[in-house]
């Protein structure tokens, strides 16, 4: 399935696995790809289970927490063609580090390829932020907004900082905390970000799964994923395959009224999570 030249670009960071490798299957019937990841040992390995399904992919190293790695991979995008769509499904979860880490991927990580795609949209253009039901599960009193609002003014450092200490005061580090915080945050930022790529008549909007087999969602049953699946409508784990349909349809020419706003594909989780479970699970116990 090699493209033409002509072809538009499409961004995955985390593009090396699970949702992200999933997704530029779909997204390669009509973009060319280009994946992002960390380990360039995976981008080899993804590339070549994609060139066994007649994909040809651009790969680039990529660390999200640095902006300029950012900008060097959108940089390269350009350089290969038209940039239409980005999905940004690169992140860290509860069992991946402490909380520095986790808000430094997954919260700052978001603001420097929100920025980096906002700075080359184009009309018809568009992001999906990839979330978690954690981003849900926080009550919203307990949502750090002011934090939230230093990302806006200029100074996403100061926000990564905030959320940080917010997290070490629950002890251990706080990864469950973390996550939730950091999760919360792409969901609000997503948000609060649609009016500027509006103005560019582009599209930004998240989307929050719930339990998913995939190599994360696996290591996260220390977590509770796997007690989450018995809140569920839906009694099981979700695909990789299932979530990459959703990601690559709100990228695409389809939905182009729908921005600002988050999608939560759990399965049915939160519709039968309890009080009680939804602070357990926020708080990752």
């Amino acid at each position: 399935m090699t493209q033409s030249d002509t072809a538009p670009i499409a961004i995955i960071t985390g593009g090396a696995g699970g949702m992200g490798l999933a997704t530029a299957e779909i997204l390669a019937r009509d973009h060319r790809v280009l994946l992002a990841d960390l380990d360039e040992r995976r981008l080899d390995e993804a590339t070549a289970r994609l060139a066994d399904r007649g994909v040809d992919a651009a790969t680039a190293v990529c660390d999200i927490t640095d902006r300029s790695s950012v900008d060097a991979v959108f940089s390269r995008a350009r350089s290969l063609g038209a940039l239409r769509a980005v999905v940004h499904t690169a992140g860290v979860s509860p069992q991946m580090g402490r909380a520095e880490k986790i808000i430094r991927i997954n919260a700052l990580g978001t603001v420097y390829v929100t920025e980096a795609a906002l700075a080359a949209a184009v009309p018809g253009s568009a992001l999906v932020n990839v979330s978690s039901i954690a981003g849900h599960l926080l009550p919203s009193m307990l949502m750090p907004v002011r934090a939230f609002r230093s990302a806006l003014t200029g100074d996403p450092d100061r926000m990564a900082s905030s959320l940080t200490r917010m997290s070490d005061l629950t002890g251990s580090g706080g990864p469950g905390t973390a996550y939730s915080l950091s999760k919360a945050f792409v969901i609000w930022y997503s948000e609060r970000m649609a009016a500027e790529f509006g103005r560019k008549s582009a599209r930004i909007l998240s989307v929050s799964p719930g339990s998913f087999d995939t190599e994360m969602g696996r290591l996260e049953k220390k977590s509770g994923s796997e007690r989450m699946v018995e809140f569920a409508a839906l009694k099981r784990f979700g695909t990789p395959e299932e979530i990459a349909e959703l990601l690559a349809f709100c990228v695409s020419a389809k939905p182009g009224y729908l921005t600002g706003t988050d999608i939560l594909c759990d399965g049915g989780n939160k519709a039968g999570l309890t009080l009680s479970g939804m602070l357990s699970m926020a708080r990752g116990r």
